[in-house]
C-alpha cells in the first residue's frame, strides 16, 4: 500500500523531518496551510523554513515546539501540544497563527529515532472566537473554553492516553509466551507480529505484507481460506492441535508442527470487521508426547487382547504391563525433577569452586593449602554426583563419536582391573565383525566402571565379571514387549557377575536415583541411573537380567551406525592463559555472576557483567565493543540466550559466544547433542577449564574471521604474499575446520608451497604412505589421532620430515614432544606462517 499517496491526499497537515529537524516531505494540505511550496522548505531545518517572527516576541511558540520535538528525540515516544501561537511567514511580513501538534517518531531497526511525523490542525479561527468573546464578556468567554478548548484538550489527553495504551498492548504482546498477530484488510496485511509468532513461522519479514505473500508455504493448506471466512463472517475460528508444515528458521524443508489458535475478527465502531488478530501456542511437544503415551496405551490394550483371544491372559501380566507404564512415567516425572535440581546444585558449585581456587592462589598456609585442596576435592565429587543427575535426567549434553565397543573394552582392561580388585576374575568376549555405534565415548566409559563397579560390591570382592560385545537385531515383536524400544540394528554391551542377584522387587527400583541397597557410606545409588539416563538419550534400550542367588546381567543396546570409527585424541596438558580482552557475562545469579568475573579479572580480562539478556543488548547496542559474551544458558526474560548470541553477533560480528550451564534444557542441545558450531562450558568449572575454553573460544573466533576475511577480500586488497621460499617443497596439511583448511591452503600455495590437504589423522598417514613430503602442517586438537601422535608415527614413516604444529590453545610446550618442530599461535598472519615454515626447512 502507497502510505505516502495516502497522506498526500489527507485533509490534515503532515510533514516528514529526519533526527535533525530537516524537512523531507510535506503533504498537500500542509503546503496549502503554511503557503509554501515545496520547494521552498524540504531540505531546510524546521526553524529556519518558519522562524518565529514578530507574533512570537517572548519566542514562547519556538520554545514550545522545540521542547516537542527534543522530548521526541530524547524518548523515542509520541508527543502532543495541544495549542501553540506560531506565525507562518509571508511575502509581505507575518501572519498570527494558531495550531494544535502531535509529533511521532519513527524508529530505526537498533530502536533509534530515524524520522518524526508531525501533524497539525490550524486551530486560529476557533483561538478568534475565543478572544472575541473575552472581549465580550466573562461568560462567553467561559463558555466558549468549556465548548471548544477543554475538549480541545480533553481530546488531546484522551489521543496521549490512547497511545500510552497502543504501546502498552504493543508491550504485552510483544513479550507474551503465546504467538499472537493482526492482520488488517481482506488481504490480510501484518500489522503486528510478536517473536513468537516470527519464531514459529521462522522468519522476521512480515510486516506490512499480505498473508500469501509473507508466507506462501502455507499455499495449500487451509490457513489462507480460514482467514478468508473469519474476517467475511465475523465468525471466529478455534483450532486445537492443527498441522501445519512451517519452515523454520534457516531451514529450506518444512517440518510439521501442532497449534491450538483461535482467528478472532476485531469489528469497528460501524460493526465491520477491519481485521483478524491471531493468538495461539505451539502444542508439537506435548500432542507428540500424548500420541507416544497413546502409542504405548495401544500396545498394552492390543497385547491384552491378542492374548486373551488366544489363551487367557492372566491378570498378573496385565499388572505387569501397567506397572511398565507406570515405571516409564516415573522415571520421566524423577529425571524432570533431578534436572532441575542439578541445575541449581551445579550453581552452588561453582560459587563454592571459584572462591576456593581464588584463595588457593592467595597468601596462605600449607595447612590451609592442604584444607583447600580437600575443599576442592568434595566439590569435584559434587559435581560429579551432579553430572550423574544430568545423565539420569537425560539433560548432559553429548558429543558423541563413532566408537567400536570392542577397543573402548580393550583400552580399559587395565583400568577395569585396578578399580575390581585382584579376587575378581575378568574375561571379555568380543564377537567378531562387530558393528561400530554412535555414541559419547566418554560417558560410555564412565557406564562400563559403574557396571563393572556395582558388580564387584555384588559379588563383595571375589567372583567372575564377564563383558561381552557384539551384534544385536531387536525385532517389532521384542519392541512391543518393552517399552521405548525402536526396532532395528543394535551393538550390545553386556556385563555379567556371580554376585548375590536382587529379587524382583529390587529390580523394579534399581534406576531411581539414589536407590542403594549397599549400607550407609558404600554408595550414592546413582549409578545405575547415570547408565540408564546415558542409555535412554544416546536413543538405546537397556536391560537387566538378575535372580537371587544367581548373579546379575546388565545389557546395553546402542544403536548401529555404519560410520568409520573415531578414534578419541590424545590431549595434552595445556598451560593455563588469560587475555586482555573484554568479556561481557551475563548470569542471573548475583553470587556465581560476582565469583565469574572475579576469576576471569584475575586472568586479566575487562568484564562488563549484566543479569537478564536485554540488559546485555543494552551494553552492546551502546557501542561498547566486546570480544566474548559468556552467557548462562537457562535466563530470566523474554530473550532467550541462543536469541541473545545471535543479536549480539549481528551488531559486532567480531564477537566470540561461549555459553556455561548446569542444565542445558533444550536451547543448545538438541536430540540429546549440542547443537553444531556451539561452544559450552558445563557448571560447575574450574579455573583452568574457564582459562582454556575461554581462550580456544577467541582464538578460534579470531581464525574463522580473518578466513572469512581473506575469501571475501578482492585481489588488490588481500595481504600480499612474500616471496616464496621453495617452490618445489611440499607440504601436507591436516585441519579438521573446514574454513580454517581453506584458508591455511590459499595461504601455503600463495608462499609457493604444493599443498596437499587431509581432514583428518587416518588420511594424513595414508597420505604419507603414498608420497613423500618436506613438512607436516597440522592443527593439534584433531578428531581422532592427536596431531602430536600423529606427527610421532609420520616421523617413523619419514624420519627426514619437518613439523609445524598450529593451535589455538597454545600448546607450545605440548609441541616439545616432537623434536625440532615449529609451534604456531593461531590465529596467524602471512608474515608468520612465512617465518614459521622458514624456520622448519632451515631446521631441517
Amino acid at each position: 500500500m502507497d502510505f505516502k499517496a495516502l497522506l498526500d491526499a489527507a485533509p490534515h497537515n503532515y510533514v516528514v523531518m529526519d533526527a535533525s529537524l530537516t524537512l523531507l516531505w510535506a503533504n498537500r494540505a500542509y503546503l496549502a496551510a503554511t503557503g509554501r511550496r515545496a520547494e521552498d522548505i524540504i531540505g531546510r531545518n524546521m526553524f529556519d523554513a518558519f522562524p518565529g517572527g514578530p507574533h512570537d516576541p517572548e519566542g514562547l511558540g519556538t520554545w514550545q515546539l522545540r521542547r516537542s520535538l527534543g522530548a521526541v528525540l530524547a524518548t523515542r515516544k509520541p508527543d502532543t501540544i495541544a495549542l501553540i501561537r506560531y506565525a507562518i511567514p509571508l511575502r509581505q511580513g507575518f501572519e498570527e497563527r494558531f495550531w494544535s501538534a502531535t509529533h511521532t517518531p519513527i524508529l530505526d531497526e537498533a530502536g533509534r529515532v530515524s524520522l518524526i511525523l508531525q501533524q497539525t490542525d490550524d486551530v486560529t479561527e476557533m483561538q478568534r472566537l475565543r478572544q472575541e468573546a473575552g472581549d465580550a464578556g466573562p461568560v462567553p468567554s467561559l463558555a466558549l473554553e468549556g465548548n471548544l478548548f477543554r475538549r480541545a484538550e480533553t481530546v488531546s489527553r484522551t489521543n496521549l492516553l490512547l497511545d500510552a495504551e497502543r504501546s502498552h498492548l504493543r508491550r504485552l504482546v510483544e513479550q507474551a509466551p503465546a504467538f499472537a498477530a493482526f492482520l488488517r484488510g481482506p488481504d490480510h496485511v501484518f500489522e503486528i507480529a510478536n517473536a513468537a509468532y516470527m519464531r514459529l513461522v521462522g522468519r522476521e519479514d512480515m510486516l506490512g505484507r499480505p498473508v500469501r505473500e509473507a508466507l506462501p508455504e502455507l499455499d495449500g493448506q487451509p490457513f489462507f481460506d480460514l482467514l478468508d471466512k473469519a474476517y467475511a463472517t465475523g465468525q471466529a475460528f478455534q483450532a486445537e492441535a492443527m498441522s501445519a508444515l512451517l519452515r523454520t528458521s534457516g531451514q529450506e524443508a518444512l517440518s510439521e508442527r501442532f497449534l491450538n489458535f483461535v482467528y478472532q475478527p476485531i469489528i469497528n465502531s460501524d460493526g465491520q470487521v477491519f481485521g483478524v488478530f491471531v493468538l495461539g501456542y505451539d502444542v508439537t511437544d506435548s500432542k507428540r508426547n500424548a500420541d507416544e503415551l497413546r502409542r504405548y496405551k495401544d500396545q498394552l490394550e492390543e497385547m491384552v487382547r491378542v492374548r486373551t483371544a488366544a489363551l487367557e491372559a492372566s491378570e498378573a501380566e496385565r499388572q505387569r504391563a501397567e506397572a511398565a507404564l507406570r515405571q516409564s512415567q516415573k522415571m520421566e516425572a524423577i529425571g524432570q525433577l533431578t534436572g532441575g535440581v542439578a541445575h541449581d546444585f551445579n550453581n552452588i558449585l561453582q560459587v563454592l569452586s571459584g572462591n576456593l581456587q581464588m584463595l588457593q592462589f592467595s597468601m596462605v598456609s600449607a595447612e590451609d593449602q592442604r584444607r583447600l585442596a580437600t575443599a576442592m576435592s568434595a566439590v569435584e565429587r559434587g559435581g560429579k554426583l551432579a553430572s550423574q543427575l544430568l545423565a539420569f535426567a537425560r539433560r548432559q549434553p553429548l558429543e558423541p563419536r563413532t566408537v567400536h565397543l570392542g577397543r573402548l573394552v580393550r583400552e580399559m582392561d587395565e583400568l577395569l582391573r585396578r578399580a575390581l580388585g585382584e579376587a575378581i576374575e575378568l574375561e571379555t568376549a568380543i564377537a567378531g565383525g562387530l558393528w561400530n555405534t554412535l555414541a559419547d565415548p566418554d560417558q560410555l566409559q564412565n557406564a562400563l566402571l559403574n557396571l563393572a563397579v556395582n558388580a564387584r560390591d555384588a559379588m563383595d570382592g571375589a567372583g567372575r565379571l564377564t563383558i561381552e560385545a557384539g551384534n544385536a537385531i531387536l525385532d517389532e515383536a521384542y519392541a512391543g514387549r518393552h517399552e521405548d524400544v525402536e526396532p532395528g540394528q543394535y551393538v550390545m554391551l553386556a556385563v555379567s557377575d556371580t554376585g548375590s542377584g536382587m529379587s524382583p522387587e529390587i529390580l523394579e527400583k534399581v534406576f531411581e536415583p539414589f536407590f542403594t541397597t549397599k549400607r550407609e557410606g558404600r554408595g550414592t545409588g546413582l549409578g545405575l541411573s547415570m547408565v540408564y539416563g546415558f542409555v535412554k538419550q544416546s536413543r538405546g534400550h537397556i536391560k537387566i537380567y538378575s535372580e537371587p542367588g544367581q548373579g546379575t546381567t546388565v545389557r546395553l543396546y546402542l544403536p548401529r551406525t555404519h560410520g568409520a570409527e573415531d578414534i578419541e585424541p590424545v590431549v595434552a596438558a595445556m598451560p593455563v592463559e588469560g587475555g586482555r580482552e573484554t568479556v561481557l557475562v551475563v548470569e542471573d545469579d548475583p553470587v556465581v555472576q560476582e565469583v565469574v568475573v572475579d576469576l576471569l579479572t584475575d586472568l586479566g580480562y575487562t568484564v562488563l557483567r549484566a543479569s537478564e539478556g536485554q540488559g546485555a543488548l543494552d551494553i552492546v547496542r551502546s557501542g561498547i565493543a566486546i570480544d566474548l559474551l559468556f552467557t548462562d544458558v537457562v535466563m530470566p526474560g523474554p530473550l532467550r540466550s541462543p536469541d541473545l548470541a545471535r543479536q549480539v553477533q549481528a551488531l559486532q560480528p567480531h564477537a566470540a559466544v561461549l555459553f556455561t550451564s548446569g542444565y542445558t534444557e533444550n536451547a543448545i542441545v538438541h536430540g540429546g547433542r549440542l547443537d553444531p558450531g556451539v561452544n559450552l562450558l558445563s557448571k560447575p568449572y574450574r579455573r583452568e577449564d574457564l582459562a582454556r575454553k575461554v581462550r580456544h573460544t577467541l582464538n578460534n573466533r579470531r581464525q574463522e574471521l580473518q578466513a572469512l576475511a581473506r575469501t571475501r577480500l578482492p585481489g588488490p586488497l588481500a595481504e600480499p604474499a612474500p616471496a616464496a621460499p621453495l617452490p618445489s617443497s611440499r607440504i601436507l596439511l591436516v585441519e579438521d575446520d573446514p574454513l580454517i583448511l581453506m584458508d591455511s591452503e590459499d595461504l601455503l600455495a600463495g608462499l609457493g608451497f604444493t599443498v596437499v590437504s587431509a581432514r583428518d589423522s587416518r588420511a594424513a598417514l595414508r597420505a604419507l604412505e603414498r608420497q613423500a613430503f618436506d613438512v607436516l602442517f597440522t592443527d593439534i586438537g584433531l578428531p581422532g589421532l592427536s596431531g602430536i601422535a600423529l606427527a610421532q608415527q609420520a616421523r617413523q614413516l619419514q624420519p627426514s620430515l619437518r613439523v609445524v604444529f598450529a593451535s589455538g590453545f597454545g600448546a607450545a610446550e605440548a609441541a616439545q614432544v616432537v623434536p625440532d618442530s615449529v609451534f604456531l599461535t593461531k590465529p596467524y598472519r602471512t608474515q608468520t606462517l612465512e617465518a614459521a615454515m622458514r624456520r622448519a626447512l632451515d631446521a631441517g
